[in-house]
């Protein structure tokens, strides 16, 4: 006669009472001051969305540089950031006084964003963090963490939950901002009393300015410049590598690699695919890694800086 395998009782009643992720996340936003009901009727009306997951499973960034780049740097978008820029030009100034952030990488960032609020995104925020959070293991806990920070927020706001919507990662508003990101630094910037940076271009640039600001953006220094290929092999530190710069200008020039600037900055090496088969190395400095607090891509800082480069000549000529 076969055995019969024997579960102990506490084994078996562990996991008749398992926690669902759901659960755990009703449990750890009620600890930090939602409401179960008001949590349990968010989750009851968000819906699994499959284009969320395919298009997270297929970002702009895994393209190579010389194709990335061709997606951001047209000329539609320059001249409608030149007509963005006149048309806030005294708002963007006084931007650019009070937080220190250069008004050609604020009028950057928003067009390459949301071309200057005219695609700000199809999908329900509350759906697309829902389905990040609990059907994309790879994510699972920033998002879920995401959605939390947007029923937060919602609430604060007076939003329905479902009205809202953004890109396929939660991001909303003329600047995508994430919702944590949104509570952490949106600010009222026309002094309307409401941070409103879903419909108010003045907000978006403040709000804009304001997150460049508090991670460390200096006014008017290099972003990144094209360097020669080093003929020495680098380290890690001396390499880009998605984390703050730890190396001078004067470590590299004593490794024998091209580049330029004040001795005592901080820099890196950045390679892109510049085309097919062609590689070209970048000197990127501490305002390069401050563009990745934004979205961590490097392909999307360098696009941002070359844009905000073409903004700058086309407002100043």
């Amino acid at each position: 006669m076969a055995k019969r395998l024997l579960i102990p009782a506490l084994l078996l009643c562990s996991a008749a009472h398992a926690t669902t992720p759901q659960q755990q996340f009703i449990e750890d936003w009620t600890a930090k001051g939602l409401s179960p009901d008001y949590l349990n009727q968010a989750l009851a009306q968000a819906e699994k969305d499959p284009e969320v997951l395919a298009a997270i499973s297929t970002p702009w960034e895994a393209k190579p540089w010389y194709q990335y780049r061709q997606l951001f740097l047209t000329q539609e978008r320059l001249d409608d950031g030149l007509a963005f820029w006149k048309a806030h030009q005294d708002t963007l100034a006084r931007a650019e006084q009070q937080y220190g952030v250069d008004a050609a990488m604020i009028v950057a960032i928003i067009g390459i964003e949301t071309r200057y609020g005219q695609f700000t995104g199809r999908y329900p925020v509350l759906n697309a963090l829902y389905t990040l959070g609990f059907y994309y293991p790879k994510r699972a806990k920033f998002f879920s963490s995401e959605l939390g920070h947007y029923l937060k927020l919602a609430q604060q706001e007076g939003w329905s939950l479902s009205d809202i919507k953004g890109s396929y990662a939660g991001a909303m508003g003329w600047g995508q901002f994430i919702p944590s990101s949104y509570l952490a630094y949106a600010v009222d910037f026309d002094g309307d009393g409401k941070r409103d940076l879903l419909n108010n271009p003045v907000d978006a640039i403040g709000s804009v300015a304001n997150y460049f600001a508090e991670h460390k953006w200096r006014l008017g220094a290099p972003v990144a410049q094209a360097v020669d290929t080093p003929s020495v092999s680098l380290s890690a530190p001396d390499s880009w590598q998605g984390k703050p710069l730890t190396t001078t200008v004067a470590q590299l020039k004593a490794k024998g690699v091209d580049v330029s600037g004040p001795e005592s900055d901080t820099a890196a090496i950045l390679m892109l695919q510049s085309a097919e088969d062609q590689q070209q190395a970048y000197q990127v400095s501490s305002n390069f890694y401050t563009i990745t607090r934004y979205n961590r891509s490097p392909l999307y800082a360098m696009a941002a800086h070359e844009f905000s480069q073409r903004l700058h000549n086309g407002f100043y000529q």
